[in-house]
């Protein structure tokens, strides 16, 4: 979200904190970010929910306070003085913040006021900005959703009712906005996994732990297949690892100083503890370190499908795109410092090639690396972090991939790059990330002894190109809206005989099919052939095949195509042809 953005919804969901505190206002606040999509606002409204009726109003209300052109002015106040203010304005939530932040060490802290042309305040909060100059500046809104939220995240604390809405710049923007979003609901890949019979969620095994059913299985070892073999074929080491380790593993690797409220509790065997593991990293390194590795060696790139296991709160899993299990298409490459910059452009050119391989064509790429001005607190060497830039930054460009350079959002460790792509509705999604890493070479102290005999530590990039398999596949689902190219389609032929009498005919044709490696069902039930076509076409078959006498006597085959209207009438062989060029050649639905 660019800073212009930023401004413009934060702002938005200060107006909507005075709308709402105009019709209830007796409402407690708590915090109101603008985000990725829009903005929100949490309020306690003592055990009330918030009505479609209200919301209508409230959005009316914020308009009028847009209108009125309302000045946003910052200052500053005294902390105990603030602490006080916000006690006389029975604002429990904000009184925590403040003295939290009076905790940290804070003197004074920031609020902004909202002031009418006349000079009267209409709203004050408890915020560091920034903001737009006067709410005119706001643009148009739209309030999307009521949600509930627990206070800070934590289920512990109190509920919450979250209002959703989203503000741009114009209202032109806004109905683009509007109008992707109806796309993106008939898109959802949660109802079209559940109609195609790809995926489920069920209670007794648990949330967001996802079951693969037969189509969406296939699915996935297609594309699994497809990535490993091209992985392999680029040089990459496949390894397989456990899916739980012991506490020492996780121990040497930080895991459990640093993200242990991301991991599940620990088990005992034995009276060893162990956990399901959250990351492959760990095992990588632990097979680099199985033999001693000279410079001749190097680069070493291993590769695995590997499924990790993350706590996520259960409000925030979302059918594939979050959920607490899930396979990462994991790379590990370990070099040496000559090494790095061509590396970092293969690993690249690589992520470009599956990428456009499956039908996404439009990049973009946020390289982050460290704060110039607080290098403190990142790990390694100056020399190390300015090569480790300068490589990735090469790669990109090397690449011609739009970038944008983002100072300070580099992870401790190490500079990465982020890459997005937009699908067929213009949304962006973040899919593959490569991360240099300074620490856990360290950590585990993995070596290689280079020409002069001494040891020396490796450069270790982490490479999840798809990310998430899970997420990859929401991803594939709503680009696709379920119209998947041929080559991943569960079932690419689906044959239709007319009657029961021709079933023996259909089947005859599928074993053929079959034997050219083309995936086929007959659809023999005792249904009228309308009906047949009518199913085929929800489910989104690529190609349907109709058989009756006529078929069955001939050598031509009536060909239906997904999407088109025409039938076309093909020889059996060159329709066998035809399909395996496509599959071939991974053709993508334009």
């Amino acid at each position: 979200m660019d800073k212009k953005l930023e401004k413009i919804r934060h702002s938005a969901s200060h107006a909507l904190a005075q709308a709402v505190l105009e019709f209830f206002p007796d409402a407690k606040l708590a915090i109101g970010p603008a985000i990725e999509e829009g903005f929100y606002y949490d309020f306690d409204l003592g055990g009330k929910t918030f009505s479609p009726e209200d919301l209508n109003n409230i959005e009316k209300q914020m308009r009028q306070i847009i209108k009125q052109n309302q000045k946003f002015e910052q200052y500053k106040e005294d902390v105990d003085e603030s602490i006080k203010y916000l006690k006389t304005k029975k604002q429990p939530y904000k009184v925590e913040m403040a003295e939290e932040l009076k905790q940290e060490g804070e003197k004074k802290l920031s609020f902004y006021r909202m002031v009418m042309s006349d000079g009267k305040r209409k709203f004050v909060d408890l915020c560091v900005g920034p903001h737009v100059d006067s709410s005119k500046k706001i643009g148009a809104v739209k309030l999307l959703k009521t949600a509930g939220a627990y206070w800070r995240g934590d289920e512990k604390n109190k509920m919450l009712q979250r209002i959703y809405g989203t503000a741009f710049g114009s209202e032109q923007e806004l109905k683009t906005y509007l109008d992707q979003l109806k796309q993106a609901e008939e898109r959802d890949h949660r109802k079209i996994g559940q109609d195609l019979e790809l995926f489920m969620v069920n209670e007794d095994v648990g949330q967001g732990l996802i079951l693969w059913l037969p189509k969406g299985a296939m699915m996935r070892q297609i594309v699994e297949d497809f990535v490993l073999k091209e992985y392999i074929k680029r040089g990459y080491i496949l390894v397989r690892t456990p899916n739980i380790g012991s506490e020492k593993l996780f121990s040497i690797s930080g895991h459990l100083d640093f993200y242990k409220d991301s991991m599940y509790s620990a088990f005992e065997v034995e009276d060893e503890k162990y956990y399901v593991k959250p990351m492959n990293c760990p095992f990588h390194l632990k097979i680099y370190q199985n033999s001693l590795k000279s410079y001749r060696d190097l680069p070493i790139r291993y590769t695995e499908l590997g499924t990790v296991y993350r706590y996520e709160r259960s409000g925030t899993l979302h059918g594939l795109l979050r959920v607490r299990g899930f396979t990462q298409d994991d790379g590990h490459i370990i070099c040496r410092p000559d090494q790095l910059e061509a590396e970092i452009v293969d690993a690249i050119e690589l992520t470009k090639y599956v990428l456009e391989t499956f039908g996404f064509k439009k990049f973009k790429v946020a390289l982050s690396v460290r704060d110039p001005k607080n290098k403190t607190k990142y790990l390694g060497k100056d020399a190390s972090w300015e090569y480790a830039d300068k490589a990735l930054e090469k790669g990109i460009k090397k690449i011609g991939w739009e970038y944008s350079r983002e100072e300070g959002e580099a992870v401790f460790y190490g500079p990465k790059m982020d890459v997005k792509v937009t699908d067929a509705i213009g949304r962006e999604w973040q899919i593959s990330t490569l991360q240099v890493d300074f620490n856990l070479p360290h950590r585990f102290k993995i070596t290689y002894i280079d020409k002069d005999s001494a040891k020396k530590e490796p450069f270790m990039l982490h490479r999840a190109l798809l990310g998430s398999l899970e997420r990859f596949f929401g991803v594939l689902i709503e680009h696709y809206a379920g119209a998947f190219p041929l080559w991943i389609s569960p079932v690419q032929v689906q044959i239709i005989p007319v009657t029961s009498d021709f079933v023996k005919d259909a089947q005859n044709l599928a074993e053929e099919l079959r034997e050219e490696d083309i995936r086929v069902w007959v659809d023999d039930l005792n249904e009228t052939v309308g009906y047949k076509i009518r199913k085929a076409e929800k489910q989104k078959v690529p190609y349907m095949l109709v058989i009756g006498e006529k078929e069955a006597k001939s050598k031509n085959l009536n060909v239906r195509i997904r999407g088109q209207k025409e039938v076309e009438t093909i020889d059996r062989k060159k329709f066998i042809e035809r399909i395996k060029k496509e599959i071939k050649e991974k053709n993508n639905p334009s």
